[in-house]
């Protein structure tokens, strides 16, 4: 397994910052969203929560004749002292909590949580790759990254701003914010 941190993990007093991407396409979307943001307030070792606007894009499939309902998606920010393998051992467990269940790659989703960025790490090996290996190429998750946190420096091999890599995207498929949020003080 691969790793690396330079400073981006834990700092002692505080927990990690990490990012997750959220997306359903089944069901009750912003329903099975709110639903996972308020687990994961609850969820032992996640200290703060921010979330990014909610966004609605067309699915992305293997197969560009594959009709599939559109998604909502977004991103949240979380502070916490879980490990990248367990806070992704909790994103799995919410999608089995919302019903996904993983056929086939790229399939419709009740829900979709993604371990986007775990502060400075950068991690690849049996079950886990942070950052995600796909963010650089999909505006469905930069958008909501970038409006969450502009500036933050996503590791290798991107190793450049959210706002940069949106920028940068060459996904050119249309994305809609929408009035949504997931968070009740929001």
């Amino acid at each position: 397994m691969a790793e690396h941190d330079s400073g981006g993990g834990r700092d002692g007093e505080h927990g990690a910052k990490a990012y997750l991407g959220l997306g359903a396409n089944l069901g009750d979307r912003i329903g099975a969203l709110q639903q996972a943001v308020t687990a994961l307030r609850e969820q032992p070792g996640i200290l703060r929560l921010r979330a990014s606007p909610v966004y609605e894009s067309a699915a992305h499939t293997l197969d560009p004749e594959e009709a599939q309902p559109p998604f909502l998606n977004a991103v949240v920010e979380v502070e916490t002292t879980l490990s990248p393998e367990a806070l992704l051992a909790v994103a799995h467990a919410l999608e089995r909590a919302a019903g996904r269940t993983r056929r086939r790659r790229w399939a419709p989703r009740t829900l979709d949580v993604d371990l986007l960025v775990y502060g400075a790490v950068t991690r690849s090996g049996p079950g886990i790759a942070v950052p995600h290996p796909r963010l650089g190429a999909r505006r469905f998750v930069l958008q909501p990254l970038a409006d969450l946190a502009p500036n933050l420096r996503v590791p290798p091999p991107f190793d450049a701003p959210a706002a940069v890599l949106l920028r940068r995207c060459p996904d050119e498929a249309p994305l809609a914010r929408t009035p949504y949020s997931l968070l009740d003080d929001a």
